[in-house]
């Protein structure tokens, strides 16, 4: 089995002298979902920005799809959704998705694309300007765009937070197409039933290292559920 997503040994620091991300090294194979779980504070953010080159990796290799991460065709392999909802207000979803089939070289579906609108509850939007769009709504288009680009590799960063239940079902249904389409997913969220619902793996930081890597049905097994797992390790630390 490939992997999409290969980090070894990273290591970050913001001021030189703490490490936000140390020596961190795991994969996320194609075909599969991996969970990034760890309190705030723990790195989960930092990893994810140093995947796309937002922040510079000081130390380590990254590849995705077997490229470094730095190159244009790792950038084109792999879609990134952040915890935040910025979007272009002054474009519509149809003029948005447009410009991201432009940056990474494909034509997109717009008619897969209106479909999902229709899905997520928004139908009748797909050509109004975002700047009249709730929090939701942004955070559902941001997820259409994932959707209808269908990258190898889709990191979603807390994205799913303030959604609503009806369009959460949905969007666990819509990742498990890109699992089963052979798409690589690495999720990261504090909801942790999500995760052991969703997931085929999880990755565990805290204080920027590497806690735990494994499968999630082994971890379960031998932990109970992640929130146990999570919270007995915080409970450790605190010791």
């Amino acid at each position: 089995m490939s992997h999409v997503l290969e980090v070894r040994d990273l290591t970050y620091s913001y001021d030189g002298v703490v490490n936000a991300v140390e020596q961190v090294s795991f994969d996320v194979p194609e075909g599969r979902i991996v969970g990034l779980i760890g309190p705030n504070g723990s790195g989960k953010s930092t990893l994810i920005k140093n995947v796309f080159d937002l922040l510079k990796a000081q130390s380590g290799r990254i590849t995705v799809n077997g490229h470094r991460h730095t190159t244009i065709e790792a950038k084109r392999d792999a879609v990134y959704l952040s915890s935040n909802d910025y979007l272009p207000e002054f474009l519509s979803p149809r003029e948005y998705y447009t410009m991201l089939g432009k940056l990474y070289g494909v034509r997109l579906d717009h008619e897969r694309a209106r479909a999902y609108f229709r899905d997520f509850s928004m139908p009748g939007r797909y050509d109004d300007l975002i700047s009249g769009f709730s929090h939701g709504m942004r955070k559902k288009s941001q997820l259409v765009g994932a959707l209808v680009l269908r990258r190898p590799l889709t990191v979603i960063d807390e994205t799913l937070n303030g959604v609503d239940l009806e369009a959460m079902r949905i969007a666990e249904r819509e990742l498990r197409t890109l699992h089963e389409d052979g798409r690589a997913v690495l999720l990261c969220s504090h909801d942790l039933t999500l995760l052991e619902r969703l997931t085929d793996g999880v990755v565990f930081l805290d204080l920027g290292i590497l806690v735990l890597d494994g499968p999630t049905k082994e971890l379960v097994r031998d932990g109970g559920s992640l929130e146990s797992i999570v919270f007995e390790h915080i409970e450790s630390e605190a010791r």
